[in-house]
């Protein structure tokens, strides 16, 4: 879920239902409330949306989308720390922050040709020098492999 939208943990965290919907034309949208009191509504997934809505069942709009493991407030950033580092440690993987999903968005958006300005909006980003930041280059790829001789 946090690769979709690009959030920050912070905002994830802080989700309600109230800050996911479906717009008219079938499209969905969630509402982020990030750094420096900034609003950002990023469209999210089809399969993203059909998550979330299997996971809201009854759930009143003010009501947390991420629950805290004793089923009160929201889920914290100290918690989706430890969730991630867990599966990464099953899975076998090293040295993974949950902010390092916000810099594979950024990298993925960009390697299947999403405009630059188009991804810093998406991530909430101020300035695109930021954004760039972000991007990684892919160790088995280089720009000779994409020029035509």
């Amino acid at each position: 879920m946090q690769q979709s939208p690009a959030g920050r943990v912070s905002e994830i965290c802080r989700l309600t239902w109230g800050d996911c919907y479906q717009n008219s034309d079938g499209t969905a949208t969630i509402t982020l409330f990030g750094k420096g009191a900034k609003t950002r509504h990023v469209a999210v997934s089809t399969e993203t949306w059909a998550e979330l809505s299997e996971l809201r069942k009854e759930a009143q709009s003010d009501a947390p989308v991420f629950v805290s493991r004793k089923g009160k407030g929201h889920l914290n950033r100290s918690q989706v720390h430890r969730i991630i580092k867990a599966i990464c440690k099953l899975a076998g993987i090293s040295d993974v922050s949950a902010h390092w999903f916000r810099h594979s968005h950024a990298t993925h958006a960009v390697d299947r040709g999403v405009a630059l300005p188009l991804v810093q909006v998406t991530l909430g980003h101020a300035g695109i020098a930021t954004t760039q930041r972000y991007l990684h280059a892919n160790p088995k790829d280089s720009s000779g492999l994409h020029l035509s001789v």
